[in-house]
């Protein structure tokens, strides 16, 4: 038996982007001697609707389902909401805390049985693998909650729904009953469980009339898990290419599970998007993989450019597939995680050199029909898939998807559809899907240094994606290769290296689109230099110190050319910097002890156009927990032209008191996710890996025990909480 030495968990946005983005129009010079350049084509033009909130469907029928028009509180002289609470302090307590007249209950915590008959958590790690099946899964992330009126969906329903949440990795130290054990071959019922801890939970809920809080209904069809061996189909360019043939399904055709899901998206139509992150760390390929005869260049170039490299052991890498099971037949489930080509097929049909191909999309999935097999959507790009939020949607206009790419100095992507808008869809499904997601035109963006930006086409053909080799060793051969090399296409054309693009989301009110930067302790400043949206290079010099990059992160904003959806265009500036208040030098937004923040990754706009920020953070815990907090935003070009130690960016105006804390967490955790009924006067949000930096011995955290019992000795569970007012109003106003 071998131990297998894990990189730190800290490290899951390593970076794996070498390019040299600055430097590109050489390598373009280079390649159109050999080859005739393509010029770009031109895009269809569609405005985008500030009003798609309040639409319906067409007709008379039954079926009509209708999306939300929420009653808007009456605007202040300034022509906007305010907020209408008291910004709460900092915290380190083991506790959440909220505002003067909030409450909030535990929904579900890791482990809780989402089904009748099965044992409630024991506290002990006894649980078997196989029953996580009917469990709350670990690591709750980005949720989204669908209204529910006889059997459809109606989300002007605030008492029934179905919530559907992420769930994006797992404390093992304390699923199992002695702690974390990576010995190898790794026990097959801990491995069970920590695979069936991932993936997606939906619940159907329904809200106690007599107690006012909302219950899972454990008989319901509608609750179920989606786990890592869900079969899946794939959709769009990559099915049935030779990038996604494996020995589980030799056409390409089939994938299975849905990997460290974490950001979510709401599609207009209501179904659930969920994005694939960190899903590459999950793989291991053996040493000397690369010098395989069978190993094509092209495949060493891809792993490589994912961060699947041969003979290392990375942070996420959970040895599943050394399992021995008791089983033979269930050998597949487990020889996958080994992207090693251990066959001796030409195309992959005899291993799971390919398996890694299969993942790092955005998988949607209908909340309201059981028995439809996910879909994992390849047009919208192969990366650690953050998130995607939709555009607001209009009526005969297409829609635009935006997307970050979350690890250090990766991109912002846009994906937009070929089909127009029609509100007839809603309700349809993955029907409706099918329409909307598998035709269309992915974009990346390149933000100027003038405060304007531009989308570049990533489509097989244009802009330098043609079949010779680039300096990467990677030929686009097709749009399916484009596709499963996202993140080369984007070196390619030149775009704008980040800080760890994390969560987006749009304005109702006008469209535009928010996108958390979240961090970039290292490369920012050194293998890259700053730029004008990434204008920040130094050092924390407080508490937790980090030295150089971007340690507190930023949130940049775009404003789309003319409001269209299809524009490939767009001007922006940063809504607001990341800063420790009492930092005179780096708190460029003049954040104050009432809303000062760092690392912002979490991000939604409610329906009335409050802006919810989340913060998943190291720099600034020797102070504060993470946090959530709401704000009143403006717009792009509100503020002014500023200079970062010589660096010319454009800063939005000052938040003020229209940016307040809302919320702190408990130790150790991540505050992620939040969505609200449609009333306004529940809001569901996750309370994730509580006391991460604990062991199986010594325990940081007891949350959420701890809430009500000060000597709790119990493990700590991530855990989803509903927030509501003491009177019953609206939230946040």
């Amino acid at each position: 038996m071998t131990e297998q030495k894990r990189l730190d968990p800290h490290s899951l946005d390593i970076d794996t982007n070498p390019s040299q983005n600055q430097e590109f129009s050489a390598v373009l010079a280079m390649r159109l001697s050999r080859r005739r350049a393509i010029v770009s084509g031109t895009s269809a033009t569609a405005a985008v609707a500030l009003g798609g909130l309040g639409l319906t469907a067409c007709g008379n029928s039954d079926d009509t389902v209708v999306v939300p028009v929420v009653a808007k509180p009456t605007p202040t002289a300034k022509g906007k909401v305010s907020l209408g609470f008291t910004s709460i302090a900092k915290s380190l307590e083991d506790k959440v805390k909220l505002p003067a007249g909030y409450q909030f209950s535990v929904l579900a915590a890791l482990g809780d049985p989402l089904k009748n008959g099965v044992t409630a958590w024991a506290d002990d790690g006894s649980e078997t693998g196989d029953s996580y099946t009917m469990r709350l899964g670990d690591h709750g992330d980005a949720m989204n909650f669908f209204g529910l009126k006889e059997g459809k969906w109606d989300n002007t329903v605030s008492t029934s729904g179905v919530l559907a949440m992420n769930h994006e990795a797992i404390s093992q130290q304390y699923l199992h009953p002695v702690g974390e054990s990576l010995a190898e071959p790794r026990n097959e019922n801990q491995a069970i469980k920590e695979m069936n801890a991932h993936g997606v939970t939906l619940v159907k809920l329904d809200k106690n009339a007599v107690s006012g809080k909302f219950e899972i209904d454990k008989a319901s069809d509608l609750t179920r898990r989606v786990t890592l061996d869900t079969e899946m189909e794939l959709a769009g360019p990559v099915k049935g290419s030779r990038f996604a043939v494996t020995k589980y399904d030799n056409t390409g055709a089939k994938a299975r599970g849905a990997l460290n899901t974490c950001g979510s998206g709401k599609t207009p139509w209501g179904t659930y998007l969920t994005g694939e992150e960190n899903w590459g760390a999950y793989f291991r390929r053996v040493a000397g993989d690369d010098t395989n005869p069978l190993r094509k260049a092209e495949e060493v170039a891809l792993n490589k450019r994912y961060g699947i490299n041969a003979g290392s052991v990375s942070f996420n890498d959970k040895g599943w597939f050394t399992v021995v099971p008791a089983d033979a037949a269930n050998t597949h489930r487990f020889a996958r995680w080994n992207a090693s080509i251990v066959g001796t097929s030409l195309t992959g049909t005899d291993d799971y050199r390919h398996e890694a191909n299969t993942f790092g999309y955005m998988v949607e999935i209908d909340p309201l029909n059981p028995t439809a097999k996910p879909k994992k959507r390849t047009w919208l790009g192969r990366m650690a898939h953050e998130g995607c939020w939709p555009s607001n949607p209009e009526a005969g206009k297409p829609l635009a998807f935006y997307m970050g790419d979350d690890s250090r100095n990766e991109y912002i992507y846009k994906f937009v559809t070929k089909a127009v808008w029609d509100p007839a869809d809603m309700g349809t499904g993955l029907a409706a899907g099918d329409k909307y997601l598998n035709a269309g035109t992915l974009y990346v963006a390149k933000f100027n240094a003038d405060g304007s930006g531009t989308w570049i086409e990533l489509t097989h053909g244009k802009n330098n994606l043609v079949a010779v080799a680039d300096t990467l060793g990677f030929p686009f051969t097709s749009q399916a290769a484009v596709l499963v090399g996202t993140r080369i296409a984007a070196d390619t054309v030149g775009a704008t290296k980040m800080d760890r693009p994390e969560w987006g989301c749009v304005n109702p009110l006008n469209g535009e689109v928010y996108m958390t930067l979240t961090n970039n302790n290292t490369g920012r400043g050194t293998t890259v230099p700053v730029d004008a949206a990434n204008p920040r290079d130094y050092d924390d010099v407080d508490g937790k110190k980090f030295t150089g990059g971007n340690p507190n992160g930023h949130i940049i904003r775009f404003a789309e050319m003319d409001s269209k959806a299809d524009a490939t265009s767009f001007k922006w500036d940063v809504y607001v910097f990341g800063a420790e208040a009492d930092d005179s030098v780096n708190n460029l937004s003049k954040l104050t002890d009432d809303n000062d923040f760092s690392a912002p990754d979490g991000l939604w706009f409610d329906p009335r156009g409050v802006l919810w920020i989340q913060t998943d953070d190291g720099a600034y815990t020797d102070v504060t927990n993470c946090m959530m907090l709401a704000a009143i935003t403006g717009k792009v070009g509100d503020g002014e032209e500023i200079s970062v130690n010589g660096q010319k960016t454009y800063k939005g105006k000052n938040p003020e008191s229209d940016l307040r804390r809302f919320l702190v967490g408990p130790k150790d955790c991540e505050i992620t996710g939040v969505d609200m009924t449609a009333d306004g006067k529940a809001m569901f949000v996750n309370i994730q890996h509580p006391g991460e930096n604990g062991t199986a011995t010594t325990f940081t955290s007891h949350w959420p025990d701890s809430e009500t019992n000060a000597a709790s000795g119990k493990r700590p569970r991530s855990a989803t909480i509903v927030i509501t007012r003491t009177d019953g109003g609206v939230i946040g106003l």
